[in-house]
């Protein structure tokens, strides 16, 4: 029996309906993404399971047990109290009841006399509430999350604000654990340790999100909001795009056989006085029935058209540091960091909340003055900066204003546009480009922060946290474009998929101010650390082909069994490889999906025994090669 469930569901604000006669379920133990574009409605839709707010029609059917609790997207301003406190507050009377008691308790062991009286109060209460027992619910739940309960939420990071909210989520138990983007300002670390946690604690959930190996590492099923559609997957990310596109391709080739009919009939309702005269008024009504069908019809809205102008080459030097060391008060930053960054390079920066990577981006823009050490910048440099808290936007001016600067037109490549045309390319409506940029969710002030960031030539591109709120399709948008920009970049981001994707090299936060350069991305990050770093959090996932065993050198301290052992590994990965590719080919064709389903869920299964034959086979490598002399 599902644990919800919506019968025809519908909800309306301004424009088409956010949710257009939705069916859907959760049921027990399911994990269940929920994607689709910023806007389509997805927090609405949380919001409505979580009874915040009721559909214009349908029903949501909730079994008579079934408990939600909901982690929205932001924080709420003003979050304050200790973890005990604002963890308990999620059992409602009888949390505020425990905190009370928490609070008076620790007056009293410190000598308060006053509060003794208050104290037996608390107890007689907690004993009419039967609340005892919540007590040790509240302190099993801080111990499982490794949270302090006297510590004070104000001056927490944003990421442990948000495993405090979590906590306070769980507390109550919940049936189904509601998460909206649950990943937003958290650092790698913290997102490894949520990863762990909810496959642990085999929650159920609806979440949102548009970080790809989170998503990968929990769905078991995925839901697209598409135009107020609600369409359900029961399989993994990656089959999921190409079941995706398939559908878009066959919607495409449908639409086009109706609207060409559809114009056959208007050419033959336009026809002269005599064919009027002898119509079919059968086929008329037809005709009008089509009208009113094409007039319903919700076309796909269209795609960010992102592009990066680029200024002239900047010198082959971009940026020479020489043992850097910075410190605040007495807290060390950055220590002994020294690094040349070369004209198209792409680095990441890659670190816990709070370590300095800013500090470590306003250093090497100079920025700011280290306190020991050199930075040297070449020449021709023209530098493009995206700022993670959106400091550069102005709240009360509008959208248009924000980018034009108070001109009406941006120049690309030399030729001037019109600025609501150019902001149409990233989604904004004119109407929507000359209101206010307050007004704005976190997903179009990124989109916003782009288009204002892309309307000045750069060949330094500098970009720090720029995929927080980002759908998924303009988050791989985005990655394509810099993978053809041509200039350097300069980028902090905790999305691993795009660190893997997009950059060559990595400055990683080591501890005790310490930055390390590797090569590559977060993954042979994780493949070159020491043993002693590499801790249980995560698990790296297959290198790309493109870093294919090398040629095998030095073969000295293995048995003869390995040694050709070793030796025999790079052609079977790929081989695998190659095998994998072909049926990626073969399911990304329309016609894969019009076979029957056993064949379709058999193809699937072998993609993933060979996919985990695949990582055996490079664990097996890595294995042996780190054995060797």
């Amino acid at each position: 029996m599902p644990l919800i469930a919506l019968q025809n569901v519908s909800i309306h604000f301004r424009g088409p309906a956010v949710l257009d006669g939705v069916d859907f379920q959760i049921d027990p133990g399911e994990r269940v993404a929920l994607l689709g574009r910023n806007g389509e409605g997805k927090s609405t839709l949380l919001r409505l399971i979580r009874g915040q707010i009721e559909p214009d029609e349908g029903e949501i059917i909730r079994s008579q047990t079934a408990r939600t609790a909901l982690l929205a997207q932001q924080v709420p301003p003003g979050l304050a109290g200790n973890v005990f406190d604002v963890v308990a507050s999620g059992l409602g009377e009888r949390g505020r009841l425990l905190a009370d008691f928490h609070h008076v308790s620790h007056q009293v062991a410190a000598g308060d006399r006053a509060a003794r009286k208050r104290l037996d109060e608390l107890q007689r209460s907690l004993d009419a509430a039967g609340a005892w027992q919540v007590q040790q619910e509240v302190e099993q739940v801080l111990t499982r999350m490794e949270l302090d309960p006297e510590a004070e939420v104000g001056v927490l990071s944003a990421g442990m604000k948000r495993r405090v909210l979590l906590a306070g989520a769980l507390v109550s138990r919940p049936d189904v654990l509601l998460l909206d983007e649950p990943t937003n300002h958290l650092d790698i670390g913290s997102i490894r340790w949520l990863e762990e946690f909810l496959a642990r604690e085999e929650c159920t959930l609806l979440f949102v999100t548009h970080d790809r190996v989170f998503l990968n590492q929990l769905a078991t099923r995925i839901a697209e909001l598409d135009r107020g559609r609600l369409t359900s997957w029961n399989c993994g990310y990656e089959t999921f795009l190409a079941r995706k596109q398939a559908a878009l391709e066959a919607e495409a080739r449908q639409d086009s056989l109706f609207d060409k009919r559809l114009a056959q009939e208007e050419a033959w309702i336009r026809r002269g006085i005599k064919a009027r005269r002898t119509r079919n008024e059968g086929r008329v009504r037809a005709l009008k029935r089509m009208r009113d069908e094409r007039a319903d019809r919700r076309d796909r809205a269209g795609v960010a058209r992102i592009q990066l102008q680029e200024a002239e080459r900047s010198g082959r030097l971009v940026i020479e540091a020489k043992g850097v060391c910075h410190s605040f008060g007495l807290t060390n930053v950055v220590r002994d960091f020294s690094a040349l960054i070369m004209r198209g390079d792409r680095m990441g920066i890659i670190g816990p909340n709070g370590s300095g990577k800013t500090t470590l981006l306003r250093i090497l823009l100079g920025e700011l003055t280290p306190d020991h050490g050199s930075i040297r910048h070449g020449t021709r440099l023209e530098v493009a900066y995206f700022d993670q808290l959106h400091a550069q936007l102005d709240e009360e001016a509008s959208v248009v204003d924000n980018v034009g600067q108070g001109s009406q037109s941006v120049i690309l490549d030399g030729q001037p546009r019109h600025i609501l045309g150019y902001l149409q390319d990233f989604l904004f409506a004119p109407e929507q480009a000359r209101g206010p940029v307050k007004y704005l969710s976190g997903g179009e002030r990124n989109r916003l922060l782009l288009a204002r960031l892309f309307a000045r030539p750069s060949n330094v591109l500098v970009m720090d946290e720029p995929t927080n709120d980002l759908d998924i399709e303009t988050l791989e948008l985005l990655e394509e474009k810099l993978l053809d920009y041509s200039g350097t970049l300069l980028l902090v981001s905790h999305d691993r998929e795009f660190l893997n994707n997009v950059v060559t090299g990595t400055f990683v936060f080591e501890g005790d101010a310490e930055v390390k350069e590797y090569a590559g991305g977060y993954d042979d990050w994780l493949r070159q650390r020491k043993p002693k770093e590499t801790g249980t959090t995560a698990t790296a996932k297959p290198p790309a082909k493109a870093a294919s065993p090398p040629g095998l050198k030095r073969i000295a301290k293995l048995k003869y069994t390995e040694q050709k052992e070793l030796e025999a590994l790079p052609a079977r990965i790929e081989e695998l490889e190659t095998r994998l590719a072909r049926l990626h080919d073969e399911m990304t064709s329309p016609t894969f999906y019009q076979q029957d389903r056993e064949t379709i869920v058999r193809i699937n299964d072998h993609v993933q025994t060979l996919g985990r034959e695949l990582a055996q086979a490079y664990a097996r490598w890595e294995e042996l090669e780190a054995s060797r002399g």
